[in-house]
């Protein structure tokens, strides 16, 4: 079976991620989205726990679908160790630009020379989704912007409750 993780922050979680959770889909038998928090300094607007929710909420029909597998979990160490200790032999990685090339690249170096056994791939972005980053999607929800072209409905949804309507 081919396993990979998928990690990141995913606060909130968006339709960039939700483009390469479809294409690790394709590829792989089964993918661990794993969401990053730091206990001791974690600043989210999601608390971990609404974050794996929200991610199995807005990806596993999509999943289900083509008979790929999904997990979230959440995790306060390092991605190659979530790797391992999900039995991943991959971790993906989504590219949006030559910015992100350069940062994962470094990334992928030192997850390497810790653990040789577990590979990296990238992924590109869909050209459409291209733009889309979670900061952005919450700075346009806090100033009561339009999120849904951006984000999942579960996400939209939770989005609002966190922002309500400007007055």
């Amino acid at each position: 079976m081919r396993l990979a993780i998928f990690g990141g922050t995913f606060d909130p979680i968006h339709n960039g991620h939700i483009d390469i959770i479809r294409r690790s889909a394709a590829i792989f038998d089964q993918v661990v989205v794993a969401v990053a928090f730091n206990p001791h300094k974690d600043s989210a607007l999601f608390t971990p726990d609404e974050r794996v929710a929200m991610i199995r909420d807005a990806a596993a029909p999509a999943l289900a679908r083509v008979g790929c597998a999904l997990e979230t979990v959440a995790i306060s160490g390092l991605a190659i160790e979530a790797a391992r200790a999900a039995g991943a032999s991959i971790i993906v990685r989504g590219l949006r630009d030559s910015t992100d090339f350069d940062f994962e690249m470094q990334m992928a170096g030192m997850n390497g020379a810790m653990a040789p056994e577990i590979r990296t791939v990238f992924l590109p972005a869909s050209s459409p989704v291209r733009p889309i980053t979670a900061t952005l999607v919450r700075q346009i929800a806090a100033m009561g912007g339009d999120v849904a072209p951006f984000a999942p409905p579960n996400v939209v949804a939770a989005l609002k409750a966190k922002f309500p309507a400007h007055g």
